[in-house]
């Protein structure tokens, strides 16, 4: 018994908070104002955005045309303020709602925005989704952790279940610039 008891002790003294992360966003949509209305949401929801990639077709699946109609664009942004990771399940439901809030403020009847938060760290990319498969965590609430791409002093690298959209250069050098955003706001806050 005082074998485990000292066992649990060392374990405890191994574990340190999460480091913060830095949030971003990914938005799927075909009209300029849907995007604009969006990123004005989602920086009223969780502060100041710090970077906003291009806007870049979303021509590799089909699979939102049916709902969204076509000639849809995908367009990531991230957020200055640095979150705690354990948020993501929170935060993908939050803008699983806010989806529903700019699809009531078009008039429309279906949804016309794609809202996916996800979170940088140094060393990987993970998106949230509400999608079960065997490669994604569980986190709560119905949410799951999706590893997107890996960090390298190289670059990035793809996963067998990456995104294929996510493989596009124009992706890689807007996380690779957001990457380098958020390793010099660790460095300033001594983190």
């Amino acid at each position: 018994m005082s074998f485990l008891l000292n066992y649990n002790r060392r374990a405890v003294a191994q574990i340190r908070p999460f480091r913060p992360v830095k949030l971003m966003c990914g938005i799927i949509a075909s009209e300029d104002a849907h995007f604009v209305s969006a990123e004005a949401g989602l920086a009223g929801l969780f502060g100041d955005i710090d970077s906003r990639s291009a806007r870049f077709d979303f021509n590799i699946t089909n699979y939102y045309e049916a709902e969204m109609g076509p000639s849809l664009r995908r367009g990531f942004l991230s957020f200055e303020r640095l979150v705690d990771p354990e948020q993501l399940s929170d935060i993908k439901v939050k803008t699983n709602e806010f989806e529903d809030d700019v699809r009531l403020a078009f008039g429309a009847t279906r949804r016309v925005v794609n809202i996916d938060p996800g979170f940088l760290t140094s060393a990987a990319l993970i998106m949230a989704t509400a999608k079960d498969f065997s490669h994604r965590i569980p986190l709560r609430r119905g949410i799951y952790g999706h590893l997107e791409l890996l960090f390298s002093k190289n670059g990035l690298r793809r996963l067998d279940w990456t995104y294929p959209d996510f493989a596009q250069e124009g992706y890689q050098v807007y996380f690779l610039d957001v990457r380098k955003i958020y390793l010099a706001q660790l460095r300033t806050n001594g983190l």
